[in-house]
């Protein structure tokens, strides 16, 4: 009786034995995921080199008709004339991104500090799911906003009489980004161990000298992580842009003068461009820069990451 109720459990209808029959299944389940992932991954690569390879081929085109000089040097953009100067977008872009961060950075490191260091575990407990909650509201709130609330209020303060420009955009930006650069700083802080700055303390140091000679150098790479992802947000931004910056093809001489930098000008001409043109392709490149941009932050994120690991 026992020998009729065990042999089943021993082989399966082939004949094989159980244990093998498993561990063939087991290789075979192992094998088909590392194939699905592997797939996966090519899939994203392939994806982003695509992109790459579209936009760069694409915006290339645009050196058939126009220089590189007159591309990248020029501040005349008359496409009506054959006028491809991208100069005013791209000085537009660095500068409202510059002071995005002049503005975000410093009160960004301020509140993380204030988070990580000084403020009671129950505030903190509250604060963090909010600024969490920020960093997911989607920019064209932001940019209603600023339109609605910020360009007014800079019209009363300033005495100007448009109020949107350099100075709009950027601490638009800068409401925008301060979330995500509040909350990474938050968690480098936090990850410098307590040994540290409870020796600092034994050794005498004020609580001052302990932030600016222990905290924040030990934290340093997470930050500068924080504010070049930041910085990447606010160079890719459109929609609140579009909404605050006044979309002028001008070079702005004051904060409150309005301009227009690569995003904004993509997003407003693209839709009446005709796809063969020299119009079309200078777009192009404008996005492939933007991209380009994009990628080499992130390069240096991986960069510091494996800097810090060693």
């Amino acid at each position: 009786m026992s020998k009729s109720i065990s042999a089943p459990a021993r082989q399966q209808s082939g004949g094989v034995p159980a244990g093998i029959g498993r561990r063939m299944r087991l290789r075979l389940a192992h094998r088909s995921f590392r194939i699905l992932c592997a797939a996966a991954a090519v899939l994203v690569s392939g994806v982003l080199l695509t992109m790459l390879f579209f936009m760069f081929r694409t915006g290339v085109l645009t050196f058939q008709s126009v220089s590189l000089r007159e591309f990248f040097l020029s501040a005349e953009w008359e496409p009506e004339n054959d006028k491809y100067g991208a100069l005013v977008f791209i000085a537009g872009t660095f500068m409202v991104t510059a002071l995005t961060l002049a503005i975000a950075v410093p009160i960004s490191i301020l509140a993380a500090l204030f988070l990580a260091e000084l403020a009671p575990s129950r505030l903190a407990r509250v604060i963090r799911p909010i600024l969490d909650l920020l960093v997911g509201i989607p920019s064209v709130v932001y940019g209603y906003m600023g339109l609605t609330l910020l360009i007014p209020a800079l019209r009363t303060v300033t005495g100007s009489n448009l109020g949107d420009g350099v100075l709009a955009a950027s601490l638009v930006l800068a409401i925008m980004i301060l979330p995500t650069i509040t909350r990474i700083s938050d968690d480098a802080i936090r990850t410098v161990p307590r040994k540290y700055i409870q020796g600092s303390y034994a050794l005498g140091a004020t609580r001052f000298q302990t932030v600016t000679g222990i905290i924040l150098p030990a934290a340093s790479r997470g930050i500068v992580q924080a504010c070049i992802l930041g910085m990447a947000r606010a160079i890719g931004e459109t929609m609140a842009v579009v909404m605050v910056i006044g979309n002028t093809p001008q070079l702005a001489d004051s904060l409150l003068k309005p301009t227009s930098v690569l995003t904004s000008n993509i997003v407003m001409q693209m839709p009446n461009v005709p796809f063969d043109s020299t119009w079309n392709n200078a777009l192009y490149m404008m996005g492939f820069l933007l991209l380009a941009i994009s990628l080499l932050m992130i390069a240096v994120v991986r960069l510091l990451q494996k800097k810090g690991e060693n």
